[in-house]
């Protein structure tokens, strides 16, 4: 059996893996650090992500929201050191509603993201505007907060792509996409420069001793002698902890994403994430209406259905591509791979678009070849990540971030090496501690907690 040395052991080599080994050896200078999977890294649900980030979250308190302008200060730093490798933007994400009566909602969130911390809201319209449009390229504008553009009028002449029926328009700002497999690479590239060894392999064991973790044992019986564990294995998080005798309260939701070939330019190429905020009925004909009701496994799609669908143009310029996505079922699931697809991701998230873009109706009469994947969002109760020590001395997880990994991985990574280093916390990261489900009364307050906004 071999037997070998490090100083950390980290399990799962996707971007929130990656990104720990990034910030304990490149940015802390931590030796002999070793990152283990049984896949290539960044392969797993890592590359099935829809690229985004945002700093736009709600409450209680404003720890998302200093979470994720940390992660995004880092993100915007390491995109200046590589010469903007990944593509970080900053369109910002448009949020849409053909109701005049959900304005006050669109306003009132705002509101809420202006007080912890998420930036100024400014209102428009056609008597007072002073509106900034968005750069399609970098990140160098540098307004944040959201800005609420109200009237027809006024959005379609910065929006001319939208439905004439759209009364309001919230653009949050200091929010867009990045092209993740870029960034996860060029963050393992650095951190495999300053010393940090990948090893393809399976975590079968976690050797502990009076209460301290000793080190791992891999599925060919090579052990790892290490006094820190960090468990980092995504949808495998659960099960994982398990090793440990760590309960971690987390369960997987199947989540997918659609892309296809725009080639009726229905989405303008320089546009943001654009995003339905009404609850709708989809408009089924008669044959397709006595199809669903026939059913009861469709149904449900006779019925109102949730706000959220939403698109983004893919690739670089030149390219025609969009992603589309409508997450309507969030059950939480067991984790199988392949992920099953649904096959009608696609044609549903396009239905669900037709309500903001109108030219998607003609997707609907004729859909074009998608290519459907997805993963899985690894989900807490309140759908906050864990970051922190869990279990035994040493033993430490980061994950449970849901639909937001990409965009959190730096910020989460950087206060998972803040913990394992020893330095002053930052005061944010209670919100994030595994033993905060030991406080019963943090536990009851869940069931208080309102709407996420999360996509």
């Amino acid at each position: 059996m071999e037997v070998r040395k490090a100083e950390i052991v980290i399990c799962g080599a996707g971007i929130m893996g990656v990104s720990a080994a990034y910030f304990l050896a490149v940015k802390t200078g931590m030796d002999h650090v070793v990152l283990v999977d049984e896949r290539s890294p960044l392969t797993l649900t890592s590359d099935k992500s829809t690229e985004c980030y945002r700093n736009w979250w709600p409450g209680p308190g404003d720890a998302m929201v200093r979470l994720m302008n940390r992660s995004i200060d880092l993100m915007e730093k390491m995109a200046q050191e590589c010469g903007n490798l990944f593509h970080l933007n900053r369109r910002g994400y448009l949020y849409l509603s053909t109701e005049k009566a959900r304005i006050a909602d669109l306003e009132n969130t705002a509101r809420e993201a202006e007080s912890l911390g998420a930036g100024n809201l400014r209102v428009h319209d056609m008597s007072s505007d002073s509106y900034v449009g968005h750069l399609a390229d970098g990140f160098a504008q540098k307004l944040d907060g959201a800005d609420l553009l109200l009237g027809p009028k006024l959005i379609q002449g910065y929006f001319p792509y939208l439905s004439k029926d759209v009364v309001a328009a919230l653009h949050v700002r200091r929010a867009g996409w990045l092209s993740a497999q870029q960034y996860g690479m060029w963050m393992l590239e650095q951190a495999r420069a300053a010393g940090v060894v990948v090893i393809r392999g399976r975590v079968e064991g976690v050797d502990v001793r009076a209460g301290m973790v000793e080190g791992v044992t891999l599925g060919d019986g090579t052990r790892i002698k290490a006094p820190v564990f960090v468990n980092a294995a995504g949808p495998h998080l659960g099960g994982l902890g398990k090793l440990l005798d760590v309960k971690l309260p987390v369960h997987n939701e199947r989540h997918l994403k659609s892309s296809f070939d725009d080639h009726l330019e229905v989405l303008s190429r320089d546009a943001p994430l654009v995003i339905c905020a009404d609850p709708q009925r989809l408009e089924w004909n008669e044959a397709e209406q006595a199809l669903l009701v026939d059913d009861e496994q469709t149904t449900w799609l006779l019925d109102e259905l949730p706000a959220g669908a939403h698109a983004r143009p893919e690739g670089e310029s030149g390219a025609r591509s969009i992603l589309a996505l409508w997450d309507l079922r969030n059950d939480a699931v067991d984790v199988e791979f392949p992920v099953q697809i649904d096959p009608l991701a696609a044609e549903l998230a396009v239905r669900g678009l037709v309500r903001i873009l109108p030219g998607m109706q003609a997707y609907v009469r004729r859909m074009p070849r998608p290519f459907v994947d997805g993963g899985y969002y690894t989900k807490t109760l309140e759908n906050r990540p864990l970051v922190g020590q869990a279990g035994p001395e040493g033993s430490y997880v980061i994950g449970a971030a849901s639909g937001y990994g990409i965009m959190a991985a730096a910020g989460m990574a950087d206060l998972l090496t803040v913990q394992i280093t020893g330095k002053e916390l930052p005061g944010h990261a209670a919100a994030f501690a595994p033993n905060r489900y030991s406080n019963d009364a943090y536990v009851s307050s869940l069931e208080d907690w309102g709407d996420s906004w999360q996509l």
